[in-house]
């Protein structure tokens, strides 16, 4: 009872301690062994960092930043080296290469991996370093992805050669990544070269550079140097010995913008000591809740021996300290065993958790005094745990004591109007901490006290539960009243089972709030499940139906739509050519329909704040968002069922040879413009506005789908009929599909090879749909309120039994059945359990309430300070799955497993004499 609260603390305290990285673990995983690491940003002008090189703006800041005026290429690393610095280049760049399956998106690296300054960046697992030209070594996860091993050979997609895989290595802060690393000079040049041979796109090549100084290091006179010519550099003097604030330009840039900001963590380390605190806290009172009335339960037990203490002339500091001196040997036998299971438990996991973070831990940190202080919690929570039932004992009479009479204890009438003040200004106090921004520490605080206050009105709501046990049959009521007569051990499991419960609904309310907010955040590109096969290279058309063959044979499909481009000019040419003979197609707006937040001369700026705002209710400003390459497309009625359109119009209109729009401020009259903008035809047609391109417009029939229904970035659909008709071509553009199974990754590969032995560039796009993040916390959350729960309420339960040892023999008496004994014991432990959540779950509402109201208020006053007009979506949502496994679930399972655990039948026992 008390050890399994200090094995979850211990293990917890290691895992943090061992996990967190220190400054130096931290540098050495980025920079090596090195000084200094120094890049080139993509601003192309002189730059203000701050000292850990994880922010940086543009001098001036980015309101005066014109990146027209500057250029990438115009800085040079090199020309901020010092003098007989030591250098070592650092390359990478994401390509594909070819695996056992097909191709694999990796990123390719080459670097010195013979120089002392590379040591800390990678692990060598097995196999060696490579020495020469054409060897190789690549991460675990790039091995298990593509089924090589160390001695296999791979080609990257375009190389002139293969390279031999002579080692396995991982990267500590990132176990997941698909890397390979070659020796300088040997992959990436003549990779580059062989695709510019072949007509394709060279490589985009991001070089860094490790530089090794001596002396003071790379100190931040050097880091600012740097900066002034474009140049970020993570410093590790700079860091590790961090100038004053006074002393860094980018610090004093914000403020005099009024873009300053906290950045040094303060808020993160006080809500870290917040939570660690409150996991301790709640830690300590579940043991003294639960080891409270065992203490009692064991003290009236023994107390006829403490009697006989008293009648051979004990006073009661004897007796109260045989009670107290129990609590401590229990206590500091429970700190032992639990710091030790709780070391060892983490020992035993480490690699389960290192693999599921995807980071290696910087060492196994033990820290003697804050397990000694855990230690020392297991002690005095004993002991905390024993006084009441020691004053208890002491205070009962020799006579009492050896005759086992209880005697009568009255309600408390204080405790209840404690907590009802209590809940009230818990709850007042976080409400103000979320309204007045005063952050999550107030609201935490509120929430802890309006907790604490439910704890206390405990007994006083056990009483009014037991008033429905009327209604139920014999077994139920009789546990119910035995639950309400005995408040002194029922209340405390229950405020234990409460206080584990809610811990957990309001983590898991708050986690699924945020996660319906980056939910309705999220923009889809295709309804989750369907996919599409794009053409990158229009003058590659002509190869696009050997792709699509590739992605019918790799694929389950449901529905296959293919999907055609108008073609204005040339076949070759795509929709933004500037060529000779090519064109393009435009969707004309009419006048009417045209929001004037755009079409004004200029712009917003044209119209007041609350002008803006009532426009942008306008349907024509309703922006639309568009992950999509094309607005208008040829395709038949099956491209109506890959977007999920469940208008029957839409597909009667396409076969019918009528196009679709998917935007009703292209409509008017049901027609639609469509203007064919070439070179031949310039100066011809009617002339739009002033800005507006000159062309051939093609008016045609359109089906205008219902509000709400989206085209996923598609505008306009239309019928190769209706193409035909109007004069115009069609080349092959992409293939939109539904999947009738998930493809598996190897599955991925192979279609990706296929594709590239056909030598068109057509990615595949599969939308998964919203990614929320990992369900094990939520899971593992509401497995440990379960397991504390059925604990609570199965300690609870043997109480009662060892309680009531005197009732369950009479019933056996009178002639209950045996089934009685099993019975009654399974619906005590359902009881508390039940209560226990009960309460728990209304509590829990309470911090992610207020959670979500400080982030709210937080985002309405962003919001109004940039003076956009977005309206702030913070909801707050009930995870109703999670309460209703708990509600339903955990109370079930602590019933039957405690009916099953318990014998039927008991010995009669001869009835004691007074």
């Amino acid at each position: 009872m008390i050890a399994l609260p200090i094995v979850g603390v211990s293990a917890v305290d290691l895992t943090w301690r061992s996990s967190a990285l220190s400054a130096e673990q931290s540098l050495s995983r980025r920079i090596g062994a090195a000084d200094a690491r120094l890049e080139a940003t993509s601003l192309g002008t002189a730059i203000y960092q701050n000292p850990a090189a994880d922010r940086y703006e543009p001098v001036g800041g980015y309101r005066d930043y014109d990146p027209s005026k500057t250029k990438q290429e115009d800085v040079r690393v090199p020309s901020v080296l010092p003098q007989g610095a030591q250098v070592v280049q650092d390359s990478h760049v994401s390509a594909r290469v070819r695996t056992t399956h097909g191709l694999l998106d990796t990123e390719l690296r080459e670097v010195d991996t013979a120089s002392p300054l590379v040591e800390g960046l990678f692990t060598l697992k097995r196999g060696r370093l490579p020495a020469t030209a054409g060897e190789v070594i690549a991460t675990d996860s790039f091995l298990k992805e593509s089924g090589f091993f160390v001695g296999s050979e791979l080609t990257p997609r375009g190389a002139p050669r293969s390279y031999r895989i002579v080692g396995a290595y991982e990267l500590p802060s990132a176990l997941k990544s698909t890397q390979i690393i070659a020796p300088p000079r040997t992959l990436l040049a003549p990779l580059d070269q062989a695709l510019t041979r072949a007509g394709g796109q060279g490589l985009s090549v991001n070089d860094s550079f490790l530089v090794a100084v001596g002396g003071d290091g790379f100190t931040w006179n050097m880091v600012r140097a740097a900066n002034a010519k474009g140049i970020l550099a993570v410093s590790r003097d700079a860091e590790l010995h961090p100038p004053a604030d006074s002393d860094v330009p980018l610090y004093a840039q914000q403020r005099e913008k009024g873009t300053a900001d906290d950045y040094d963590g303060s808020s993160t380390r006080a809500v870290e000591l917040t939570v660690l605190a409150t996991v301790v806290g709640l830690a300590v009172l579940e043991i003294c809740l639960l080891a409270g009335p065992a203490f009692a339960v064991g003290a009236r037990r023994s107390a006829r021996q403490l009697g006989l203490v008293g009648a051979n002339g004990g006073d009661r500091r004897h007796i109260r300290a045989i009670v107290l001196s129990g609590g401590l040997v229990i206590g500091a036998t429970s700190a032992v065993v639990g710091t030790a299971l709780g070391t060892a438990l983490t020992l035993g996991l480490r690699p389960v958790l290192e693999e599921y973070l995807g980071l290696r831990w910087g060492g196994f940190e033990v820290r003697p005094l804050e397990l000694l202080a855990v230690a020392l919690v297991a002690v005095l929570t004993g002991l905390l745990a024993a006084i009441v039932p020691a004053v208890t004992a002491s205070r009962q009479t020799v006579l009492a004591s050896l005759t086992g009479r209880r005697g009568v204890r009255r309600a408390n009438r204080v405790l209840p109007v404690i907590g009802m003040v209590a809940i009230a200004s818990g709850a007042a106090l976080a409400l103000y901490g979320a309204l007045s921004g005063r952050g999550t520490l107030v609201v935490a605080g509120g929430s802890a006290l309006a907790e604490l206050g439910v704890v206390a009105l405990t007994p006083t709501l056990v009483g009014l539960f037991g008033r429905a046990g009327r209604w139920l049959p014999l077994s139920p009521r009789l546990a119910l009243r035995d639950a309400v007569r005995n408040r002194g051990r029922t209340a405390p499991a229950v405020a234990a089972v409460l206080a584990a419960v809610a811990g957990t609904v309001a983590v898991a309310t708050y986690q699924h709030s945020t996660e319906l907010q980056a939910r309705h955040e999220y923009v889809a590109s295709l309804p989750a499940g369907a996919g599409m096969l794009t053409n990158q290279e229009d003058d590659r058309y002509k190869d696009l139906p050997a792709a699509r063959e590739a992605l019918a044979k790799s694929f389950s499909l449901a529905v296959r739509a293919d999907v055609d481009r108008v073609v204005t000019g040339k076949p070759s040419c795509d929709s933004y050519s500037t060529e000779p003979g090519c064109g393009r197609l435009e969707i004309i707006t009419p006048p009417e329909n045209r929001c004037p937040l755009w079409s004004s001369k200029n712009g917003m700026s044209d119209f007041s704040l609350e002008q803006t705002r009532a426009l942008r209710k306008d349907w024509r400003c309703q922006e639309q968002q568009s992950r999509q390459p094309r607005g208008t497309v040829v395709a038949d009625e099956k491209l109506m069922t890959v977007l999920g359109v469940d208008d029957p119009g839409a597909a009667a209109a396409l076969r019918s040879g009528q196009a679709v729009s998917f935007d009703r401020r292209n409509v008017k009259a049901d027609k639609i413009t469509l203007r064919v903008v070439t070179e031949d035809a310039q100066g011809q047609g009617t002339p739009g506005a002033a800005d507006e391109p000159k062309g051939v417009d093609k008016v045609l029939s359109v089906h205008q789908v219902p509000d709400g229904v989206t085209g996923y970035g598609i505008e306009v659909v239309l019928p190769p009929s209706a193409v035909k008709a109007a004069g115009l071509g069609t080349a092959p553009f992409g293939t939109y599909f539904t999947l009738a199974e998930k493809p598996t990754s190897a599955q991925r590969q192979a279609l990706a090879g296929r594709i590239d032995r056909i030598g068109i560039d057509a990615p595949v796009k599969i939308e998964e749909g919203f990614q929320g993040r990992d369900s094990v916390e939520i899971l593992a959350l509401t497995i440990f309120a379960g397991l504390v729960t059925i604990g609570a309420a199965g300690i609870a339960t043997g109480l009662a039994q060892a309680d009531a040892e005197a009732d369950l023999k009479t019933l056996a008496a009178v002639g209950a059945p045996p089934r009685v004994r099993r019975t009654l014991s399974g619906f005590q432990c359902g009881v508390v359990a039940l209560m226990g959540v009960a309460l728990g779950a209304a509590a829990g509402l309470l911090p992610a309430a207020g959670l979500r109201l400080t982030e709210r208020h937080a985002l309405e006053g962003l919001i109004a300070h940039s003076g956009s007009n977005e309206i702030a979506y913070v909801p707050f949502a009930v995870p109703w799955e999670t309460l209703g496994g708990l509600l339903v679930l955990v109370p079930l399972g602590a019933a039957v497993l405690a009916a099953l655990v318990t014998k039927s039948g008991g010995a009669l026992a001869r009835r004691a004499t007074g």
